[in-house]
């Protein structure tokens, strides 16, 4: 488990992710993309995808000389099971934060 928080702890491999839960992607698709919002070379990036691949949290396929990039689920779902036992401690504080902010709404509404 450690692995996948240490792979999803970097902000451009969780972009990456972002990137192909919208739609697979050609990996020079995601290189411009990356490459404009951070700022890295393509071989930073490349080496990026190869983490995600290498985690399982991507795979490749090849259409001739494109890599088509697609986002696998299972090592986010694990991570989802994993979080499942926090759950129970932050959801009631989420409710309470929603209640205060809707009181604090009604409160701006009447004055």
């Amino acid at each position: 488990m450690s692995h996948a928080f240490d792979i999803l702890g970097d902000p451009i491999r969780r972009r990456i992710l972002e990137l192909l839960r919208e739609r697979e992607c050609t990996s020079g698709d995601v290189v411009e993309i990356i490459q404009q919002e951070f700022g890295i070379s393509q071989s930073a990036v490349s080496q990026h995808l190869k983490v995600l691949r290498d985690g399982g949290f991507a795979s490749v396929r090849h259409e001739g000389t494109r890599r088509i990039y697609i986002m696998e689920s299972g090592p986010l779902q694990e991570v989802d099971t994993w979080l499942a036992q926090f759950r129970s401690t932050w959801l009631p504080r989420m409710d309470a934060l929603a209640t205060e902010v809707a009181r604090g709404k009604r409160e701006r509404r009447r004055s």
